[in-house]
């Protein structure tokens, strides 16, 4: 039997992409007989994030990191994120000689940007070198791939995303007391997802943002006529969004949206702006529109078919996700340490 480590800053109970996306592929992966360890900040003792508390990181340094290796005696390590769990496995594949592969998930420079007068050039050239030792470096989308050439990254291979289609579908409009039409958000509730450009939209209607994070509060008392409901999941994510006329998507940072492929899994067209990500998911009239007016492209949504956008998302399967990931790992004849 196999063994696969993935070592990730980003674990439950975290809702976000990156997080859903390792969780399907770890479980096909598992029903296809490998054994996989999960490397998380749950194992060791963490700190919150400064500026976005409800994230742990990790204060295990690389020798904690190079014993729970040791102990599981991994065929093939993943390191999904740059966070410390990554920068230190990184260093103990290095040393050890043990080729490994990244993922390369968030726009970490943007992010840091948005929050300290830090230049793009020099949080690039840090996520550049983390990804530079890797033998493959996974993206979403053709549009991250050849951005991120051009920014001097190598190996670069495509690790797409998928949708649970069973769980996100169409289902008859519950009102829950709201005006129609209903336009929502789905995701995290911070600066970098450009939320505000949303909320301050003149849109017809009720504005709801399911999600949670360090602007919620702050946004919650600036915009009283918006619902905000906090995190949902499950069903009740999936009656939330079957329910709405149209998905509001603001951000210009993110590398790929799977909310984007639940939305439309759910019968339920996306507005967003022509950027990395949406322009890879998002074609105009059959299941949202782009537009660098968003809102233009959430009224003209509004006018889109709901089986358009269902037949649209069924492409895009975890099954076929998986199958990619596993296709671009390194899987050694022999086991870590050996």
């Amino acid at each position: 039997m196999k063994k696969i480590a993935i070592v990730t800053d980003a674990w439950h109970p975290q809702i976000n992409g990156v997080v859903t996306t390792l969780g399907r592929t770890i479980q096909y992966l598992e029903g296809c007989g490998y054994q996989i360890k999960t490397i998380n900040p749950q194992l060791f003792k963490s700190f919150p994030c400064p500026s976005y508390p409800e994230i742990s990181l990790s204060l295990a340094g690389s020798r904690a990191l190079s014993k729970e290796l040791q102990k599981f005696q991994p065929h093939c390590i993943h390191i999904a994120t740059e966070g410390p769990l990554g920068w230190a496995a990184r260093k103990v594949c290095r040393k050890a000689g043990f080729s490994f592969s990244t993922s390369y998930h968030t726009r970490f420079p943007e992010y840091v940007r948005m929050r300290w007068p830090v230049p793009l050039s020099l949080s690039y050239s840090v996520v550049r070198r983390f990804h530079s030792s890797a033998a493959r470096t996974m993206v979403a989308t053709t549009a991250l791939k050849d951005e991120l050439t051009g920014r001097g990254f190598n190996n670069i291979v495509l690790w797409s995303r998928g949708v649970d289609a069973d769980l996100f579908k169409p289902a008859p409009k519950k009102d829950n007391g709201r005006d129609r039409p209903v336009f929502i958000y789905v995701g995290r509730v911070a600066v970098e997802k450009n939320i505000e450009t949303f909320l301050q939209l003149d849109l017809p209607g009720t504005k709801v943002v399911v999600g949670d994070g360090p602007a919620r509060l702050e946004l919650a008392q600036k915009y009283l006529e918006v619902c905000f409901t906090g995190y949902k999941k499950g069903k009740e994510l999936a009656s939330l969004v079957s329910s709405a006329d149209v998905f509001v998507f603001p951000s210009l940072t993110d590398t790929f949206g799977v909310v984007l492929l639940e939305a439309m899994a759910s019968g339920v067209p996306v507005a967003a702006y022509p950027v990395t990500g949406p322009i890879e998911t998002v074609v105009n009239g059959v299941n949202g529109y782009l537009d660098d007016d968003l809102r233009g492209a959430a009224l003209k949504a509004l006018e889109v078919s709901s089986e358009s956008c269902r037949n649209f998302a069924l492409r895009y399967t975890w099954e076929a996700c998986s199958k990619q990931f596993l296709g671009n790992l390194l899987i050694h004849d022999f086991q870590f340490g050996d």
